[in-house]
This record gives C-alpha cells, sequence and structure tokens, in this order.
C-alpha cells in the first residue's frame, strides 16, 4: 500500500523550477533528466511552459502506460495544472502510485532472476501554483515558455 498521499506530495516553485530548466538548456534534448507533465485540459491554450509534454487529466487513464514509459528515464518529474491544486496533484499521485505498482511487480521478477532490485529512484513534484503561477513571472520569457498569449491572461484566463 502506497504511502504517499496528496497531502506529503512534494511541491517544486517555479523559480526553482526555472532554475533547473536553464541549466539543463545546454544539453541535448534526448539527455535532460528533468520532465513537465502539464495536465491541463482545455484551459492548456495560453501557453505551456517549454519542452513540457501535454498529457490532458481527462485521457489520463487511458495514456498512464505511456507516460510511465516516457518518464522512466527522468530523475525529477513535474506536473502541474493551471493552479495545482485538484488535477495536478491528483495526476502526480497516480502516477507515483501506478509506478510504485509498476516497480514492486518488477522487482519482484528481477529479484527471482538475479537477486537484484530494477529501476532508478525519481522525485516528483507538483508545480506550486500551478501554470497561473508560472505565468505571472515567465510567461513573456521565451526561454521557458513558448505559445503564450499575454492578452489570454489579462483577462483573467
Amino acid at each position: 500500500m502506497s504511502m504517499v498521499t496528496i497531502s506529503n506530495l512534494q511541491r517544486i516553485t517555479a523559480p526553482k523550477l526555472a532554475e533547473m530548466l536553464l541549466a539543463s538548456s545546454n544539453q541535448p534534448a534526448s539527455d535532460t533528466t528533468i520532465a513537465i507533465i502539464d495536465v491541463r485540459d482545455d484551459d492548456h491554450l495560453g501557453g505551456h511552459i517549454k519542452s513540457s509534454m501535454h498529457f490532458p487529466s481527462r485521457s489520463l487513464d487511458a495514456t498512464m502506460p505511456t507516460l510511465l514509459r516516457k518518464l522512466a528515464d527522468k530523475d525529477v518529474v513535474v506536473f502541474h495544472c493551471a493552479l495545482s491544486q485538484q488535477r495536478g496533484p491528483g495526476a502526480a499521485l497516480r502516477y507515483l502510485r501506478e509506478k510504485e505498482a509498476a516497480f514492486a511487480a518488477a522487482a519482484a521478477v528481477k529479484k527471482a532472476e538475479d537477486g537484484s532490485k530494477p529501476g532508478k529512484q525519481q522525485q516528483v513534484y507538483v508545480l506550486d501554483k500551478g501554470f497561473v503561477g508560472w505565468q505571472e513571472v515567465y510567461g513573456p520569457d521565451e526561454r521557458l515558455t513558448e505559445s503564450y498569449r499575454k492578452e489570454l491572461w489579462e483577462d483573467g484566463y
């Protein structure tokens, strides 16, 4: 049984994430060890964090196996939605639980085969204040945000 709950999910601030992204921007995309998962649905319009992957929350059930595969080699995974109050934390929790279940199954097989443990440790975070908080500081910064539409945010998107 998982010990992870919504209340004890780790959070990361926008400045800390921006610092990490800028530090990793000199690496080839294939070497990047950070993944940002944007689970906004129709509210994805108006911009997104550069290099983020869009996995709408409404289709997360169907796409979770793909997400687990895509993120297997990442050291840091950050989930967010608009405010990171419901969809982002819910997706992070679901991901952690699915990953834990897959890890347990793989560990049993690996131990039976050669006595070792599989996989690597991964830090999973929820972006504090979500994309709304992110765009307030980094929306216009093209190094960190793509497809930003300031006029949508000024009108209280």
